[in-house]
């Protein structure tokens, strides 16, 4: 028995050793410093040092602002507290560590669902799983919100295995709901996914009126971190907005609808968010950049180069350029309205799902064109091994709804419920960026998982 201890032990903790050494290595290699990374950063330094949640103006205090919730600003003000101002390497090795507690917190909920085996296979899957642990190199919400994914079902697990009341399962569930929520607002789904699956097993239940109302309880308490929030937007904007817009703009600003509008009718691939939809309001874009099928013909073609060269005068979007890519957006449309609102959304999402994840390397946005061939092999061996990862989730959730769910739909159909609304939300999306994806690794590291479940096999306690 001590033997075998010893070898379950070593089997644990090497995945977690050689996990830990991979997030350093893309530290070292890999670290992404700038972009969103630092509006966050400068929203926390702000708040620390100003009390003002907002970005530094020259000369003169902060200017608040409401683009970005405050979840993440107050992750790293927490760092920069204790580490330092700034020290983003620091908030990275953090990354780190949380980055491989949800690698242990998946791999118990596939313990409890299907055996120690499981357990083991998800560890391994999720601690040398590339994709995740390339962003813990990029101080982003994405760790966190991996992290809020895989407490928010292990939670859901337990409670159901409980007396389905207001027990620290519940509390746990709340908080990974809560913050979730606090990091990005469509991670508002997570909580319909869960909250919906812990009513259904509550109106399942004989006396289900005693216990709705712990959901109920839940439910309140995750919104009310919010509520702070909408009454500081309230009382320095004046507007009501509970979450942050969509738009990603503070009042007065210009809302760029007309070139967003363009942009979804023709773009797909991530390449060209980094080239056109980036570059707006801000850099030159180039009309080579623009692929030929976003042109229905020659004269369409001439009119957006004629756009472009009036908008690269200041790379500043105003009120009459963008009202210019909203008329040849329209024209576009009414030309081919099933090519907008049904082909390029799945396009895109397709592209967000399997295309290689290599935003965060040193490797050509068009790795197809193979004009550094080592880089295409590399890209296209990661778009398989990305590949791999969907593939066994399929075959495990097929495999999961054959064992019939081992007693457990209402956790299945959660998982489930919370990818396909992320992808109906994600069809709504203009621009294409892989990491949208990203989410739906816990969940696919557990179906996987089912793959190396063994018949009858004792559940592990966790």
């Amino acid at each position: 028995m001590t033997r075998r201890r010893i070898q379950l032990g070593l089997w644990v903790a090497l995945p977690l050793v050689l996990g830990l050494a991979l997030r350093l290595w893309f530290i070292a290699h890999f670290a992404r410093i700038d972009g969103d990374t630092l509006l966050y950063g400068d929203i926390a330094k702000n708040w620390l040092e100003h009390g003002v949640y907002g970005f530094t103006r020259t000369g003169i205090a902060p200017r608040p602002t409401l683009i970005r919730l405050p979840g993440y600003p107050l992750f790293l003000a927490a760092c920069f507290r204790v580490f330092g101002m700034e020290h983003y390497t620091a908030v990275m090795v953090v990354q780190s560590v949380i980055d491989l507690f949800t690698c242990l917190v998946v791999s118990a909920l596939a313990g409890r669902l299907f055996g120690r085996r499981a357990a083991v296979v998800a560890l391994w899957l999720a601690a040398l799983c590339p994709f995740t642990a390339n962003y813990v190199a990029a101080p982003l919400t994405e760790t966190l919100s991996l992290a809020c994914i895989a407490v928010a079902f292990y939670g859901l697990e337990r409670w159901r295995t409980t007396a389905l009341g207001l027990n620290r399962w519940l509390w746990a569930i709340t908080f990974a709901l809560a913050y979730a929520v606090l990091l990005r607002p469509e991670q508002g789904l997570l909580a319909a996914a869960v909250l919906g699956a812990m009513l259904w097993i509550c109106l399942r239940g004989r006396d289900w009126t005693r216990s709705v109302w712990p959901v109920a309880v839940a439910a309140v308490c995750m919104v009310l971190p919010l509520a702070p929030w909408a009454v500081r937007n309230w009382r320095t904007f004046h507007v009501i907005q509970p979450l942050a817009p969509r738009s990603a703009t503070d009042q007065g600003e210009l809302d760029p609808l007309g070139f967003q509008r363009w942009y979804g009718t023709w773009a797909i691939d991530f390449a060209s968010t980094e080239d056109v939809y980036w570059n707006y309001d801000g850099a030159e874009i180039d009309i080579s950049d623009v692929p030929s099928r976003a042109f229905d013909s020659e004269e369409q073609y001439e009119q957006t180069n004629a756009l472009l060269n009036d908008y690269n005068q200041t790379d500043n979007a105003t009120a009459t350029i963008d009202a210019r890519f909203e008329k040849i957006a329209e024209q576009r449309i009414q030309d081919d309205p099933v090519r907008y609102y049904v082909a390029l959304p799945v396009a895109r999402l397709g592209n967000m799902m399997f295309r290689p994840r290599t935003e965060m390397m040193p490797i050509p946005l068009y790795w197809w064109h193979w004009d550094h061939p080592e880089k295409s092999w590399f890209a296209a061996g990661y778009a398989g091994l990305n590949l791999l990862y969907f593939l066994l989730a399929g075959v495990g959730f097929w495999l999961w709804r054959m064992r019939g769910w081992d007693g457990n739909p209402a956790l299945a159909w959660s998982m489930m419920g919370f990818v396909l609304l992320r992808c109906a939300v994600l069809l709504t999306l203009d621009n294409s960026e892989p990491r949208y994806t990203l989410e739906f690794f816990p969940v696919m590291v557990v179906w996987a998982a089912v793959i190396a479940a063994r018949p009858n096999e004792a559940l592990v306690e966790s």
